[in-house]
């Protein structure tokens, strides 16, 4: 069964197949040598939770097979994975399990 998030305002997102939504983690804001970044020279972070999955990949004979991650894992993602969906004023990461390579 598939997991939803839910945004401001009510609405739900509801991940379909083999999907997840994820929020992505906040990009820094200063450097390691305290130099402050603007939004502009920001690099969009490659790490997010996930807040919703969708209820499992299709398998050949029509079953389903759940996924492997969960609501709340933190997970690392590719760098041009998925889409990035705006629910209210908050921004969420569509993407396929695929584009996951690990979770921490």
């Amino acid at each position: 069964m598939a997991k939803k998030a839910k945004a401001s305002g009510g609405t739900k997102i509801v991940p379909l197949g083999d999907k997840v939504v994820l929020k992505r983690q906040e990009a820094e804001d200063t450097t390691a040598g305290g130099i402050v970044l603007p939004d502009s020279a920001r690099d969009k972070p490659q790490r997010g939770e996930v807040v919703a999955v969708g209820d499992g990949h299709t398998k050949d004979d029509g079953s389903k097979l759940p996924l492997t991650v969960k609501e709340g894992d933190r997970v690392i993602f590719s760098s041009y994975a998925g889409d990035e969906i705006k629910v209210g004023d908050q921004e969420y990461l569509l993407l396929r399990e695929g584009d996951i390579l690990a979770t921490y």
